[in-house]
């Protein structure tokens, strides 16, 4: 499985994905500029990421507490999402998605 990730400076990224991984913890593992403070725990928006549009309707829809944390980020989007909170799935394979400013 892949997902592309558009890092702050415009380059795309094809990386392997592993199902059941956060998207959050993949771009970490894979050494790109997310902060990703809290670690995954919801906590906070430092793995703020802008989602293609034509995946938004493949990912999981937003839970009440990842909008809360989303309204304390910055540069938000119609697309904006907390990378932490998108669980890697087959369904996923190619999902595209562009770090945040806010987030590196």
């Amino acid at each position: 499985m892949k997902i592309y990730v558009t890092d702050p400076d415009g380059t795309e990224h094809a990386l392997d994905a592993v199902e059941g991984w956060r998207v959050m913890e993949i771009i970490r593992d894979h050494g790109l500029p997310i902060k990703a403070e809290c670690g995954g725990a919801c906590a906070c928006a430092t793995c703020h990421v802008y989602v293609d549009e034509a995946w938004l309707d493949k990912i999981a829809p937003m839970n009440e507490e990842e909008e809360y944390m989303l309204d304390e980020a910055f540069e938000l989007e119609d697309n904006s999402r907390l990378s932490c909170q998108i669980i890697m799935s087959e369904e996923l394979d190619g999902l595209k998605v562009k770090i945040a400013p806010s987030a590196n």
